[in-house]
């Protein structure tokens, strides 16, 4: 009875201290001024009846440069936006224990060579006697074996000088084809690890665009249809070529890659632009876009949100579900619909409650 009446006891002052609490906390919170905010109404699109995924530009040459050895750079040849020819040096890293191994490879290149020529007129010295019975096929015998190991430990010799110059190969980065940097991430004195991408490079003037499909619709599409592509950048419509498409989604989410080859064009696209695709097949669901600016998203790790407007004048944040990138804007899958208002901007800091007044 005593352990009952003490657990009430709690429980009352708890009760007692929190609504204690609450109050406090919206005394504190009713003594802030209102903070002045900008208020946008939601962006809502009809979709088109036709699919329409994002996908974004890339070069169809392109290629990241990296190393399979581990070195000091001695020197980056090239700069972003230098135009490069096939062959050309690119990184130089330092080699200087290659030279050791290549002077040790080639000093057992002369003693194998030595001993191969030596053993190679032995063996053929004993065929002649063997020939006139001078010998015996014992001896024959030895001589062979004699010969055919010191051929292999020659063999053995080349070939490790052949992997000695294939890594001075990756100590002097070349480019692959001709084109244009487009990265480095390395510069003289930094440490070169293997397979960390050093350079990039790209053949400007043709370019692809890597589109993502729903499952819903991935089956519609088909190889070598026309589509018409939005480059959101410069507002233009280019047309473009399915020229691969995924049967997978391992790897990607839920939605299959479908490439795209784009004609050839005067429009001054880059690549990394973010694009529109349109293809020719009717969607299997008629759904409305949502879209709200990049600018009055609110972050939270890996939460996204956005302060709406309470039928009180206050802030509420409310997390959001966030789907393609179209320029500016982001598509909103769920958390506002599209009679709802959003706080653009704030002349304040504003929280979770705040008095606000719209501008």
């Amino acid at each position: 009875m005593k352990k009952y009446m003490y657990l009430l006891s709690v429980i009352t002052a708890s009760i007692f201290l929190t609504n204690c609490g609450s109050n406090d906390q919206k005394a504190v919170a009713d003594t802030f001024p209102a903070i002045p905010v900008t208020v946008n109404q939601i962006t809502a699109n009809e979709n088109s009846p036709f699919l329409s995924v994002s996908g974004k530009i890339q070069a169809t040459n392109s290629t990241d440069l990296s190393t399979k050895m581990m070195g000091y750079v001695n020197k980056v040849h090239v700069n972003v936006g230098d135009k490069v020819t096939k062959g050309q040096l690119l990184v130089s890293i330092n080699n200087a224990d290659l030279q050791a191994k290549q002077g040790q490879v080639n000093a057992g290149i002369t003693e194998a060579t030595a001993a191969f020529n030596n053993a190679k007129k032995d063996y053929n010295r004993f065929q002649s006697l063997f020939a006139d019975n001078s010998a015996s096929q014992k001896e024959l015998d030895d001589m062979t074996a004699n010969f055919e190991m010191a051929k292999a430990r020659l063999e053995a010799a080349n070939q490790m000088k052949a992997e000695i110059n294939a890594q001075f190969a990756y100590s002097n980065i070349t480019a692959p084809f001709s084109g244009t940097v487009t990265s480095k991430t390395i510069e003289t004195g930094d440490m070169a690890n293997p397979g960390v991408p050093l350079i990039s490079i790209e053949t400007p003037g043709n370019f692809e665009v890597m589109a993502m499909v729903p499952e819903t619709d991935i089956s519609q599409i088909k190889k070598n249809s026309e589509v018409s592509v939005l480059v959101m950048s410069i507002n233009q419509t280019l047309k473009g070529k399915v020229i691969e498409v995924s049967t997978s989604a391992k790897n990607t989410g839920g939605q299959y890659l479908v490439k795209i080859d784009l004609d050839k064009t005067e429009a001054n696209i880059l690549s990394g632009m973010f694009v529109s695709v349109q293809f020719p097949i009717e969607k299997q669901a008629s759904t409305e876009l949502v879209l709200i600016p990049n600018e009055a998203i609110i972050t939270n790790g890996q939460l996204s949100g956005v302060y709406t407007v309470s039928q009180s004048n206050t802030a509420i944040l409310r997390w959001l579900r966030l789907g393609r990138t179209y320029g500016d804007q982001v598509e909103v899958l769920s958390g506002l619909s599209s009679d709802e208002a959003y706080i653009i901007s704030a002349e304040g800091k504003l929280f979770n409650g705040a008095k606000i007044s719209i501008q």
